[in-house]
């Protein structure tokens, strides 16, 4: 399952640059997932600062 990203996102890009599947860019106003290339390795969820990322 694929992770996802709240709206408690800063948009500080701590996650992109940890994603080793490229699966998260930058949005509109945070950060999101790209569901097709995420593998749910958890990388992005632990160096949130905000724990704005989680599992859908």
């Amino acid at each position: 399952m694929p992770h996802v990203i709240s709206d408690d996102c800063v948009a500080c890009g701590a996650c992109e640059a940890e994603c080793p599947e490229e699966a998260i860019t930058e949005g509109d106003e945070k950060y999101e997932v790209d569901p097709e290339k995420c593998t749910d390795c958890g990388a992005c969820e632990e160096v949130c600062p905000n724990d704005a990322i989680s599992e859908a």
